[in-house]
């Protein structure tokens, strides 16, 4: 099926201010919005474990992670165990040898099942050192997600703890492909445990045997999406995506060598030796992020001085909440990275009140195939765009990042086997977004069907059709409406999410809102804030009624539960 938006005369919600005429977009905004400012990263690095050797050598001692433990000292605080940079490069090239000494060798796929630990980080630099290419899952997809992910996937070789190993034996995860296995921590349900592959590697290592470096252009990890809109998928990584990925990061956000990163996300944490940054982990369960202690992640941040931090909207609103209440505040905290879905405002707004003055939240666009894509400093939100967005424009996302081309082009839910102009929408028309870019990945792993449908060939170069809807204004911004398989059809007419949800939003007594189709019969669910009651539910259904009459594109929902 194939729509196309009708035309906007700079908008597609009326009553918004004009819109300017377009200017070239500019990398900074003033001294609070540098977020494209930075250094460039070092040319003679193929992934991102090739900096480990530059930092052992140049700053040895230097911590570069802080682990927690389940124990805290005499004064109450949390005792953390320290990894030093060049401990951190001895252990990951021990793991890399001895990974090819129990026939993990290069091109290899092996399914990674460990907790956030020491571990999970010199295994993840040595795999990388080695090119054997991880098998990332997020542990969230539950028993049966997990298990459909390792069958598409197809390991040659299993690590992880015995927990992973047991529900391997006991569901037959990868009984078909998986040779070689690896515990960590515990022993028995594994052919070798990790210590004994670091002592076999400390052996060909002291016998001059190293692995051959790993190149840019070789696949670095297999990074399944979360399954929200629809199956898990593959996506294939080499280290040159990784290494755009750090270098885009480093120049929007200006970070510099030796600051200190806060993030609640494993994946994320392995960047920052490669920006020259030391991790600080905090203690949480990074698959149940709004369930989150938010002393957990305060404290960390005011003992460390930490000065990034990485979250999910879920777990920015938790903390948040946690902070507005007791009057935190965070002067060491410059930039708040958030990703996973749109900002509430009443979230940028709880956490501007614990910030410096010049610090910032910042909810990059991105996905898991592409990331980041753009990118709007949250102070600029709250001031220039939320309004707008309240009345049903959208979440600006900001101007695309350096090296991102983006284009909207006509919907469709079909493949699109080459690119022409003739895809491509006018400024205010809202359509499919597809991206193109160093860091924009081209393929899922043994997944022909959706490689198709998400990639659009273009000469040598690839588009990836980002299954998000939305616009760009005559500024270059874009505006995100929400994912392409959301749109709901109700009378003829395409409602896109996002714009409608976020004008009920506004309400005092709703969290946040979906819109739904169930029997062609729109309909908007409703998560009440904290608080709320049963009792109060008529009349704040009365009133959600009442705006979506005031408004041209909500005035077909009828329904609220």
């Amino acid at each position: 099926m194939e729509e196309r938006s009708s035309r906007c005369r700079g908008s597609p919600v009326s009553g918004l201010r004009p819109l300017r005429p377009r200017r070239r977009p500019c990398r900074d905004r003033g001294p609070r919005t540098r977020v494209f400012a930075g250094s460039r990263m070092r040319p003679e690095l193929s992934t991102v474990a090739d900096v480990l050797p530059q930092m052992a050598a140049t700053q040895p001692d230097t911590t570069a992670i802080f682990f927690p433990t389940k124990q805290r000292d005499a004064a109450g605080d949390l005792i953390y165990t320290k990894v030093s940079y060049r401990e951190l490069d001895e252990r990951s090239s021990r793991i890399a040898a001895g990974l090819q000494a129990v026939g993990i060798k290069r091109g290899h796929r092996a399914a990674l099942m460990v907790r956030p630990s020491p571990e999970l980080f010199a295994l993840t630099f040595g795999m990388f050192k080695a090119g054997v290419v991880p098998v990332m899952i997020d542990p969230g997809l539950g028993i049966k997600g997990l298990g459909k992910c390792l069958a598409r996937a197809q390991p040659s070789a299993f690590i992880g703890i015995p927990v992973a190993h047991a529900a391997r034996i006991a569901l037959g995860w990868g009984r078909a492909t998986v040779e070689r296995t690896v515990t960590v921590g515990g022993w028995g349900l594994a052919k070798h445990t990790l210590a004994q592959v670091e002592a076999l590697g400390a052996k060909r290592l002291a016998a001059g045997d190293r692995p051959v470096p790993t190149q840019g252009d070789e696949v670095a990890a297999i990074l399944f999406t979360s399954g929200s809109t629809g199956p898990p998928k593959g996506v294939v990584y080499r280290h040159r995506h990784f290494l755009a990925q750090v270098k885009a990061i480093r120049e929007m956000f200006s970070i510099e060598p030796g600051e200190i990163d806060l993030p609640t996300f494993p994946l994320f944490a392995l960047f920052d030796p490669a920006l020259g940054m030391t991790t600080v982990i905090p203690d949480m369960d990074p698959s149940r992020p709004a369930s989150v202690e938010p002393r957990n992640i305060i404290e960390p941040i005011q003992r460390f001085g930490v000065t990034t931090m990485f979250g999910s909207p879920a777990l920015l609103n938790t903390v948040g909440r946690y902070g507005e209440q007791h009057g935190i505040q965070l002067p060491s905290l410059r930039r708040v990275i958030a990703a996973g879905a749109p900002m509430p405002g009443q979230t940028l707004e709880r956490w501007h009140a614990m910030l410096p003055d010049d610090g910032d939240v910042f909810p990059p666009y991105g996905a898991t195939e592409s990331l980041p894509v753009a990118c709007l400093p949250g102070r600029d939100i709250v001031a220039k765009t939320w309004a707008d967005t309240e009345k049903g424009a959208g979440v600006c996302v900001g101007l695309p990042v350096p090296d991102i081309e983006v284009k909207v082009i006509r919907i469709s839910d079909e493949a699109i086997p080459t690119f022409s102009d003739e895809l491509e929408l006018e400024d205010g028309e809202i359509g499919e977004i597809a991206v193109r870019g160093p860091m924009v990945t081209e393929a899922y792993f043994g997944d022909e069907h959706n490689t198709a449908l998400s990639k659009i060939r273009d000469g040598d170069s690839i588009w990836h059709r980002m299954g998000d809807v939305g616009w760009r204004d005559r500024e270059g911004s874009l505006w995100f409406c929400g994912r392409k398989s959301h749109r709901v059809f109700v009378d003829g007419a395409t409602m896109f999410t996002v714009p409608c949800e976020k004008i009920f939003d506004t309400h005092p007594a709703v969290y946040r809102s979906a819109l739904v189709a169930p029997g062609g019969l729109a309909t908007l669910c409703v998560e009440l804030e904290p608080g709320r009651s049963a009792g109060d539910w008529p009349k704040i259904e009365e009133e959600l009624n009442q705006i979506a009459r005031t408004h041209p594109q909500t005035n077909r929902i009828s329904r609220f539960v």
